[in-house]
This record gives structure tokens, sequence and C-alpha cells, in this order.
């Protein structure tokens, strides 16, 4: 007899792209059919996210489809905002089960039991101290695979609940981080990305402590996978060591997240963050010289309270400094339980969608002309599994996250191919194949 049909419908960040994998990793191994979002099922599972109110919204939205879409499943929310609020998530009438973070044993017996008990299952969020990997294999429709080596945060940024929905800051062992990558690469991945809530506190409570750039250099000397990638790093930490090692590194990416938040200091001391305006700039001029060819990516907040028309202007200057290639713009949202939301002299309704509006024609002007010193250039591109839709043309990234598309056969799906580049007039390069 075959067990559950289970869809499981991921919301938010690449961590949670990973833990969903995990989950359906470990759902397969327990008897459980793995269905689209779309085809009947039997148990719905939501990993929700938090990070904002309007989060928490698509939330809320997503279980009143699965209601409508399988009204004779039962539906399980895990994730963050599971774990942040189960009170909040459980007085929604369509949720049969709150599950909260890191009980992966109680999500499967939920999932497989005829009678599965209690219906809220979550502890503090602060209280593990250390974490588990549940070894993903499997990412539907991805060439690229993701690897969480680094759980929770102990930055309190205002305008941040992460901390209380992951807990506190506990990365994987090395070694352990090691098995994964290996087993990732004989699954047949050409590309890890290493992700986490804060990848950049890496191994600060391992004893030994070590760092991300001891863990990257440890994973490129073994040459275990072609590409590794790092996801999102915080201005403060990145520095020489961890630059040497992604430019002497073959297999390592030559590209970098690093989310500013804001470019004017008073904003940044009412977020909390570790840095002036003067430290990024320093690092993100480091990037450029030590990686030349690096995309570099940002968040920013725009109408943050406290952001008047000149922190948001000197915000703007600070930006079109910068050796930035793309950025993810978003107005400021209040979330409730966070410093930030009682912080007083919040912009004018509207204001925030005007700033962010205007950040992102900059980021876009950037990024176009960043692209334009790639034309002409030869470069790698890992094909992706499916064709854009637009075009029809194969699509994949090269090594610095530049994204592509060029003709070619299916075949290619999931491979490397050398390619030369071409811009055009918006930020998806094409491309076509070098013949060796």
């Amino acid at each position: 007899m075959s067990g559950p049909r289970v869809a499981i419908v991921t919301l938010g960040c690449k961590v949670n792209t990973y833990d969903s994998a995990s989950i359906g990793q470990r759902l397969g191994d327990a008897g459980c059919r793995l269905v689209a979002a779309d085809a009947p099922a039997d148990v719905v599972v939501v990993n929700s996210c938090t990070v904002t109110e309007r989060a928490c919204a698509d939330v809320r939205k997503v279980v009143a489809r699965a209601r409508r879409e399988h009204p004779g499943a039962r539906i399980i929310v895990t994730g963050c905002w599971a774990q942040a609020a189960p009170s909040e998530v459980g007085a929604l009438g369509a949720v049969d089960h709150v599950i909260g973070i890191g009980r992966m044993d109680r999500l499967v017996e939920t999932v497989v039991s005829a009678a599965p008990q209690p219906r809220v299952d979550v502890e503090p969020s602060r209280a593990p101290r250390a974490f588990s990997t549940y070894g993903a294999r499997v990412f539907p429709e991805q060439t690229r695979a993701f690897l969480k080596v680094q759980e929770g945060c102990d930055l309190f940024c205002t305008f941040c609940i992460v901390p209380m929905a992951r807990g506190r800051s506990r990365s994987l062992e090395p070694r352990r981080v090691v098995e994964e990558v290996a087993a990732l690469a004989a699954q047949g991945f050409e590309e890890v990305v290493l992700t986490g809530v804060h990848l950049g506190g890496y191994g600060e409570d391992l004893r030994p402590a070590i760092r991300l750039a001891d863990l990257v250099e440890m994973l490129a000397e073994r040459a275990l996978i072609p590409r590794l990638r790092l996801s999102s790093v915080d201005p403060h930490e990145v520095d020489e060591r961890l630059l040497g090692v992604m430019r002497d590194a073959p297999s390592v990416c030559d590209h970098l997240h690093v989310p500013l938040q804001s470019g004017d200091d008073d904003v940044l001391r009412r977020m909390r963050r570790r840095y002036d305006t003067a430290l990024a700039a320093e690092r993100l001029a480091m990037i450029r010289a030590e990686l030349p060819q690096a995309h570099i990516g940002t968040d920013l907040i725009a109408g943050f309270p406290g952001e008047d028309e000149a922190a948001f202007e000197r915000t703007l200057a600070f930006v079109a400094e910068q050796p930035i290639t793309y950025a993810h713009v978003f107005p400021y949202s209040p979330r409730r339980a966070t410093t930030a939301a009682k912080l007083p002299d919040r912009p004018a309704p509207g204001e925030g969608r005007r700033r962010a509006a205007q950040l992102r024609r900059l980021c876009g002007e950037r990024q176009l002309a960043f692209l334009r010193t790639l034309d002409g250039m030869e470069a790698e591109v890992l094909v992706e599994r499916g064709r854009d839709s637009r075009s029809g043309l194969l699509r994949g990234y090269t090594r610095n996250y530049t994204r592509v598309v060029l003709p070619g056969p299916d075949a290619w799906a999931g491979r490397r191919v050398r390619v030369r580049l071409s811009a055009g007039d918006g930020p998806v390069m094409h491309a076509v194949a070098v013949v060796p």
C-alpha cells in the first residue's frame, strides 16, 4: 500500500528552499508520494516565511488556496512563521497542524500517521545549540543544489524577526559539510550553493572556532564540485582572507551578495547593523579589486523609520558610487514583535514605495552598465533544465551570476557550456556556444 500524496509549498529564502528539499527527502524515504502543488494531495505542507507582515499575508493566501484546492487534505504549516508565532498560525481555520523548525521527526510522523498528535508542536526557538542537516539530494527543477551549513542568527537587527524564528547561530561541522558536498556531486550536481540564515557567522559557535573562509578553502582544496557558490555575506564579514580564497580557488564562483540595507549611517544605526558606510565602501571596493568580473548584489530597504529625504538622497548617492551590479529593493514593511515596528518618524504612506522604485531604477542602470563590460567575453554557463518561457532558448547562469539565454539542445541541461557573451538592452545576456 503506497503512502499519502504530499504537496510541499515553499515561501521565502534559499534556506527554506533547502529545508523543503530536506522535508521532501525524508517524506519520500518514509514512503510518501511527492506531488505538485496543483495535483491531488492527501497532505499539503506549507513551509512558511515571516520576515515581513506581507510574508505572513502570503502564507495566509497559500493556506486558503490549499484548502480550496484540496478540501479533503490535511494542511501542515512549518517554517519561520510557524516557529515564531504558532498561536497565530494555529488560529487559521484551514490549518490542521503547526510544526516548528527542526522538528523533522514530528513532521514526518504527522504526515504518515492516521491519527497525528499533537496539533501544535513547537519548541522554544533559542533553545537548540546545534543543528543537523537532513541530506537533501533532490531539488525539483534545479540544476544547482543548496546546502545549509549554518542556522539561526545572533545579530538582532531591529527590523528582523528571524533570530526569534530560527534561534541562535549554529553551524554544521566541517566534516559533515564535506560529506554533503561530496554526496551532492555524486548525485550529478555541477554547482552547490552554500547557504545559511547568517552565513557570514559560520563557525563562530564551533570549538575550535573557524571562519567561513576556512570552510570554503577546505572545500576548494578537495575539488569536490566544479562550482561552489556563496549566498549572502554581510559587509563587515567580507575580508581579505575570504576574497583571497575566492580569487585563488578555481571552483569558487566570483559572485557575492552583500546586503547593505541602507547607504545612510543614521539609518544603519537605527537598523542596528554592524558596519557604517565607510566600512561598506571599503569592502565593496576590495571585492571589485580582487574579483574584477564579479557580480556584486545587495539588499536595500527604502522608507525605514527615521529615513528622511536627506537620508534617502545620501543612500542614492552612496549606491551610485559603489560597484553594485544588481539589487533586491524593498519598501520597509513593519513586522510586529521587532524593535523597528516601534520606532518613530516613519515616512509618509507611499513614500517607501516611491523611494524603492527610484533605487530600482538606479540599480537597473548600474546592472546594464556592468553587463556591457562583459560584451564579447567568453564564459562558462551552467544550463538549467527549463527553457526561457519567452524565447524558447536554453537559460542558465555564468560563474559570476550573469543570467544568459542561448540556443542549443535539451541535452545540455545540467551541463556546463563554454559560450561567448553578447550584451543587449536588458538584464539577461545572449550567448552562443564556443566550439572547442
